[in-house]
């Protein structure tokens, strides 16, 4: 017999709109002035709650901002694996997947390079930071089950050569000679690099 869910509570229902009522004032607020224009204050002032609430969902602006910028990556993600698993070149199929998440970082590029910073430097033991590491986990992920097409590299490989593919994205997103670079300029850097890797 299966068990009926039982329906959200009034409390429940109140924590989820104020979590979207924050997501949406600080993705607005990050959109129109850039994470270091933006203060903690503004943000619950434009979410309509006291500032001492806002710190029950997200402790630093930084942790706001990984809120924020986490479900554009994890779309971006679902987009590039949706695209590789049509693809049989393993450059090709890898590129599918790293081009939207280039893209979702450098709508807003000093939004983008700060959120690489906190996925680096942040707090682990913050819910946020946790979540945009798993994306990363997900991504390299994602690479190796496309670099295991290829019957030549093992899972260990797979897994490896997956993670240095990840750094050279990252890198090249956060670096600062890059910061005025388009998408596609970075999108050829990462191309050559891991076509180099991928040929060694």
């Amino acid at each position: 017999m299966a068990v009926a869910s039982r329906p959200v509570g009034r409390r429940e229902r109140n924590k989820q709109q104020k979590l979207e009522r924050i997501t949406a004032a600080a993705r607005e607020l990050f959109a129109e002035r850039g994470v270091d224009e933006v203060t903690t204050q503004e943000i619950a002032d434009r979410a309509d709650i006291g500032a001492g609430t806002l710190f029950l969902y997200a402790k630093s602006k930084g942790e706001l901002l990984l809120l924020v910028q986490n479900s554009t990556y994890a779309d971006a993600l679902a987009r590039g694996r949706s695209a590789a698993s049509t693809i049989t070149d393993p450059l090709e199929a890898v590129m599918a997947i790293l081009r939207p998440v280039v893209e979702c970082n450098r709508k807003q590029v000093d939004n983008g390079r700060t959120y690489l910073r906190e996925i680096v430097f942040g707090d682990p033991e913050e819910p946020h930071h946790r979540d945009a590491l798993a994306l990363t986990v997900e991504t390299e992920q994602a690479i190796a089950e496309v670099l295991r097409r290829d019957e030549r590299v093992d899972g260990d490989q797979a897994a490896a050569l997956a993670h240095i593919v990840s750094a050279i994205m990252f890198v090249a997103m956060a670096a600062t000679n890059n910061a005025a670079e388009p998408v596609d300029a970075i999108v050829e850097q990462i191309r050559g690099q891991v076509r180099v890797l991928l040929r060694a």
